[in-house]
């Protein structure tokens, strides 16, 4: 049993997987360690990482993107480990990792991509208390439709590029799911009065 394991661990076809796993237990431990200490790996992946990739829509998300990097390394271990488990059950034995390379990482980023929509999905926005007036902004619905009464969330920034979460509802009509609307007026700190944006409406046509 335990020179299975060993084998199983030191198996060269399967090394580029074990060091993804590796690394994300090393990253984890790191990370709880920074907390402490002050110094934390997320926020040093955070300062590497080009400001354009930050700000890229694809990233737009409510949690920490270092758990983009983690859901990366899980997923990409875990689809080497299927793929070679899977031909070795065909053809008993193991295939070159550079031959698999691109089609885990295919499964990685779709898995990834699926995860963070999901988590995405769940997590409550951030509330901001701090009053501040986005009226005249555009927004997007990001969760639900709204009509009169009825809210809906939208995604919106600020002149200095900061994404806020304000409850919108239109004085008459509906706003769909991923529609662009303008803020026209405040109800509250954080719940706007919303008119959808129309491919003919006369404020974004040439003069």
């Amino acid at each position: 049993m335990n020179s299975a394991m060993t084998e199983f661990f030191l198996n060269y076809y399967l090394m580029p997987f074990h060091m993804s796993v590796v690394a994300l237990i090393l990253l984890s431990i790191a990370e709880t360690i920074g907390i402490f200490i002050g110094l934390r790996p997320s926020h040093l992946v955070k300062k590497m990482t080009p400001e354009w990739l930050l700000n890229s829509p694809l990233l737009d998300v409510k949690f920490s993107k270092y758990l983009i990097f983690v859901f990366l390394l899980i997923n990409f271990s875990f689809a080497g480990y299927f793929l070679e488990l899977s031909f070795f059950a065909l053809q008993h034995y193991f295939i070159s990792p550079y031959y698999l390379f691109v089609p885990a990482l295919i499964i990685d980023i779709f898995f990834t991509v699926f995860m963070i929509h999901c988590l995405d999905q769940v997590i409550k926005p951030k509330v901001t208390h701090t009053h501040i007036n986005l009226v005249g902004r555009l927004a997007t619905i990001s969760t639900g439709n709204a009509r009169p009464g009825f809210s809906a969330q939208a995604r919106v920034r600020n002149e200095f590029g900061q994404l806020y979460y304000v409850q919108v509802e239109p004085e008459y009509g509906e706003l769909e799911l991923q529609s662009q609307v303008l803020l026209i007026s405040q109800k509250s700190n954080s719940h706007y009065i919303a008119k959808k944006i129309s491919i003919s409406n006369k404020l974004f046509t040439a003069d």
